[in-house]
């Protein structure tokens, strides 16, 4: 008896091949020109080259339950569909987005029923599967387990962070790639001229087709449904053409490749961050301004900047703490857009600047000591000597007084006695601190009685 969810009688006498069909006319391009065959798939050599994971499971290898991971517009659905093609599966298709655990439930009974009836096998299909509880993946885990459904999932954040340990372990993860430009290109070429897709009635210019391929970012998706509003566009003036006017005229500028809940927020930050690090200031504007582009919190990218003003120059350039404090209280007093001028600011400043780590390796060390146990006893001199009794413990007895004497500095112990002699700041030859280099080793002499005061 069918529940209607999945009766093959939808579509009344019509055949669901045709209701696809007729689907299919009034789909989106995008969707026109999803890949009919592993080798139409553009863009994925690693996993679909003669031996490779994926060919080797729709060739006809043990069936595997397979996590695909990667960018949207990778074609991470596309791959579903051929999987469950390719190894005479029926599909099923839910969206994390949109279902829960009674639907995944419906969906498994269903399979089941299937399987004991008739021997059919179902690929499930979910989408946006980080965006499921664990819960939710937990209600997979038993039919993923007796093969009951062949799970391919799809996520564009990291699975190992995203994805409940049972079901990664029991999956294949697949990492897609975003596609090279040369694939884009392709893409659209074939878009324009076969019959599912503008069947050859316009025209593409070609640099309307670079810039088409420059919007897309490798995402296929984007390309295609840019390509077709500039179709829309040139067809309501009655040009045969898509020039390169039309296309910029229709679509005013490229979705930034950012996501600010995922992957590529992390990417984008620490690239970021290590351009920073690497002097490279052209790069570290550019990820910047993809930050500030997709909407990021300028508070968050302001304290990035202070992290690192220490982090990755400290004490050569000590003025980059200044300006990243500085740009952090620029935003928060006038706002964006404005406020992205006090960030590019002090993003130059530091990517510009003498690098040092110093810093962080002195209190890095600092701290794993202290870890480690060596604390120590506060010597009895440096102890706190204003309230009632401390005399009489010895507390701030023999503290001679730095400023007694012409330079500033004497001989006197400052750490526990097991830490004398411990040196945890060495400054680097760059920027300012070729002085301090200088200058360090000099206060360690006398305060440590190695020099004259």
């Amino acid at each position: 008896m069918s529940d209607g969810l999945f009766d093959e009688g939808l579509f009344g006498a019509e055949t669901e091949d045709r209701a696809g069909e007729r689907l299919a006319e009034n789909a989106p391009l995008a969707v026109r020109m999803r890949p009919r065959s592993l080798d139409e798939v553009l863009g994925q050599d690693h996993l679909l080259g003669a031996g490779a994971p994926l060919r080797r499971l729709v060739e006809g290898a043990a069936p595997a339950s397979i996590l695909l991971y990667g960018p949207p517009g990778t074609g991470k659905t596309t791959l579903a569909n051929l999987v469950s093609r390719a190894t005479g599966r029926r599909f099923v298709a839910l969206s994390a987005l949109s279902s829960g655990v009674k639907e995944v439930r419906a969906v498994i009974e269903e399979a089941r029923r299937r399987l004991g009836r008739s021997g059919e096998a179902t690929v499930l299909f979910i989408d946006e599967v980080h965006r499921f509880s664990k819960t939710q993946q937990d209600a997979l885990l038993g039919a993923v387990e007796d093969r009951t459904v062949l799970l391919v999932a799809a996520t564009t954040e990291n699975p190992y962070f995203s994805v409940v340990a049972p079901l990664l372990s029991r999956s294949l993860v697949l990492q897609l790639r975003s596609l090279e430009e040369d694939d884009v290109r392709e893409l659209v070429r074939r878009a324009v001229t076969e019959q599912r897709g503008l069947a050859g009635a316009l025209e593409l210019d070609d640099d309307a087709l670079e810039h088409l391929v420059a919007l897309a970012g490798g995402d296929a998706r984007r390309a295609l449904t840019a390509l077709e509003a500039a179709a829309e566009s040139a067809g309501s003036t009655g040009s045969g053409r898509i020039d390169l006017g039309t296309v910029e005229a229709t679509v005013n500028r490229a979705a930034v490749l950012y996501d600010r809940g995922g992957d590529q927020h992390y990417d984008v930050v620490s690239a970021f961050i290590k351009s920073i690090r690497g002097s490279d200031v052209d790069a570290a504007l550019h990820y910047l301004a993809r930050m500030v582009e997709a909407g990021e919190d300028p508070r968050f990218i302001a304290r990035r900047l202070v992290v690192h003003a220490s982090e990755d120059v400290g004490m050569a350039d000590p003025t980059a703490l200044q300006a990243a404090v500085a740009a952090s209280q620029a935003v928060q007093f006038i706002g964006m857009p404005e406020g992205r001028l006090a960030l590019a600011q002090a993003t130059i400043h530091l990517a510009t600047a003498p690098k040092s780590n110093a810093v962080i390796m002195a209190i890095d060390a600092a701290m794993s000591d202290v870890r480690a146990g060596k604390s120590g006893t506060v010597p009895a001199h440096l102890r706190d000597g204003h309230y009632a009794g401390a005399k009489k413990l010895g507390n701030a007895k023999g503290y001679r007084y730095p400023h007694d004497r012409s330079e500033g500095v004497l001989e006197q112990q400052y750490p526990p006695d097991e830490l004398v002699g411990t040196d945890y700041y060495e400054p680097t030859g760059r920027g300012a601190e070729r002085v301090l280099g200088e200058r360090v080793p000099k206060l360690r002499g006398i305060v440590r009685g190695g020099g004259s005061e």
